[in-house]
């Protein structure tokens, strides 16, 4: 199974990696409360930083959005290496499922820059999104190996119903005044994948 890859990472001096934090804190704030969206003007007034410094640590809007949601899909890849082990086959491929559907609308729009780099190497998100996408999909083959999920269901696929459930999920956050539909979204993709019934 493909590890969580790494990332190599300039060293920078005190001052510059207050700033750096500073700017991915803010970022985190405002991805959350504005989407993917937010403007990075306001982000760097937040940090407490002049926007040519923002640009300085973080060249384009998919490079902060990157480094904002690096943490959870790293996480995603270590949580799948976890399950890969597991007795239960559908239940890791459900709980991993689960905690994909949360990171992916962690805040409106990520779903979509997700799906994209996903299959867009050009993308800084690119290397970690495969390794995750690596991840789901080994635990998909091995809940189908044991006959436990349908055979023809693809990785991709997969990902797309993910996708949508991020979706409806992303209409309830808090910038939103939607309720969460995805629990229930999810269990009915759980129960049209298995290949009999049984509770995920």
């Amino acid at each position: 199974m493909t590890g969580t890859p790494h990332i190599a990472q300039r060293p920078r001096r005190a001052d510059g990696q207050r700033n750096y934090d500073a700017i991915l804190a803010a970022a985190r704030k405002a991805f959350e409360a504005d989407g993917s969206e937010a403007s990075l003007e306001n982000i760097a007034a937040q940090a407490g930083v002049a926007i040519g410094t923002l640009y300085r640590h973080f060249p384009s809007r998919a490079s902060l959005v990157e480094a904002a949601t690096r943490d959870g899909l790293a996480d995603l890849v270590t949580h799948a290496e976890r399950l890969a082990s597991s007795p239960d086959p559908l239940r890791a491929l459900s709980e991993w499922m689960e905690q994909a559907v949360r990171h992916f609308s962690t805040f409106r729009g990520l779903v979509g820059i997700l799906a994209q780099s996903m299959y867009d190497e050009g993308t800084p998100s690119h290397a970690m999104c495969s390794a995750m996408h690596h991840g789901g999909a080994d635990l998909l083959r091995a809940a189908q190996a044991a006959g436990l999920v349908r055979a023809d269901l693809t990785p991709d696929e997969l990902f797309d119903l993910l996708s949508g459930a991020a979706w409806v999920r992303e209409q309830s956050l808090p910038s939103s005044s939607g309720r969460d539909g995805s629990p229930r979204f999810l269990r009915l993709v759980l129960e049209g994948i298995t290949t009999r019934d049984r509770e995920p």
